[in-house]
């Protein structure tokens, strides 16, 4: 296997920090000086660097600044989990890696982070179901809607493209469990929802149920992982227009989740209703959860038809399904009140920060 430098930012995230413990983790033997981490803060970088990983505290608004680390670093791969809408982002990693491509005349790969919403009928998505090998950057080039998602994946494709780098996109749906990174262990939907349940002694739902793409944490940390071994072993997987992936281990129900949720915090005293309530009304609901107005039915009822069942690409065998995730409900509760440090990731990603 090619050793490579991996740089990954958002290391200090619910997901890019869950990617690099399983980078480093026993069974990946990957060494942890080829290991990279771009992170926001002075405090994640002390408390990255016992890893024995090189952490880098970066501006990635600064296109000068991130050419530099990846020239100066040498770095081959980026595995961006940093923001999905903030194009400039992703553009100023792959302008560096293809200056460093044509320094060294060797292959560089960008891993770009996008999210499943995207491809909802709830989010401006006309064409159903997709999946893995289908012509999804075609679809995303001719709707050209100005979606946020869509508009970044298609224009770091193109970008890449013409730089010569070698890029992937990996949808990634809603992802629930404890992150193992250093940092931020919790995303935004659930903890959320137990935060809000506990003030308003109540479970609420939206009035509208549905099925929803989803993903162990540690599962999609190890969705990554797959991507750069595949690299470094030297396979040719399909990229550019037609490198779109998408990390679905399962589909669950979000009224499901309410009554797991309301079933454990009245066993813990912290609510007083057995059953899940209907939301009042949006804004009720995105007050409760701290969700911008726009996103929060769309986080909670969009339908996201990705089709998994020829599962699954890379090799990849997630250990987490359904029922597993709805039997898990007491943890979720007891990691929300352990791990919770300010506000959750998923719109600090978004919007490019850590």
């Amino acid at each position: 296997m090619e050793n490579m430098n991996i740089l990954v930012t958002g290391a200090a995230g619910y997901i890019g920090g869950s990617v690099v413990a399983t980078l480093l983790s026993g069974d990946t033997h990957f060494a942890a000086k080829n290991i990279f981490a771009a992170v926001r803060a002075e405090e994640q970088v002390r408390s990255l660097q016992p890893l024995g990983i090189k952490v880098l505290q970066l501006d990635l608004r600064n296109e000068q600044e991130v050419a530099e680390a990846v020239l100066q670093n040498e770095i081959d791969i980026v595995i961006n989990t940093a923001s999905s809408i903030d194009g400039r982002l992703a553009a100023h990693f792959i302008s560096a890696l293809g200056k460093r491509r044509e320094v060294t005349s060797k292959d560089t790969y960008h891993i770009h982070s996008s999210v499943t919403t995207g491809y909802s009928k709830e989010g401006g998505w006309p064409y159903g179901t997709i999946k893995d090998g289908d012509p999804v950057y075609k679809l995303e080039k001719e709707l050209n809607d100005g979606f946020p998602i869509r508009k970044t994946n298609t224009a770091i494709t193109e970008l890449a493209k013409e730089r010569g780098v070698t890029s992937f996109i990996v949808g990634v749906p809603f992802v629930y469990g404890t992150g193992s990174g250093e940092w931020k262990k919790l995303s935004q939907n659930i903890p959320a929802t137990i935060k809000a349940s506990i003030a308003l002694k109540t479970v609420y739902k939206f009035n509208q149920d549905s099925k929803f793409a989803a993903v162990h944490i540690s599962d999609l940390a190890e969705y990554y992982v797959l991507i750069v071994k595949k690299i470094l072993q030297g396979e040719k997987l399909p990229s550019g227009e037609e490198g779109y992936y998408f990390a679905v281990a399962h589909e669950t129900g979000w009224w499901d989740v309410a009554q797991g949720l309301a079933d454990v915090l009245r066993a813990r005293g912290l609510v007083t209703e057995p059953t899940v309530r209907v939301w009042p009304s949006d804004d009720m609901a995105a007050e409760a959860l701290d969700l911008p107005r726009q996103f929060v039915r769309l986080m909670h009822t969009a339908r996201v038809t990705i089709d998994y069942n020829n599962r699954y690409p890379l090799g990849w065998a997630p250990k987490w399904d359904e029922q597993k995730f709805l039997a898990s409900m007491d943890v979720e509760v007891a990691d929300a009140f352990r791990y919770e440090k300010g506000r959750t990731t998923l719109f600090d990603a978004l919007n490019g920060t850590n």
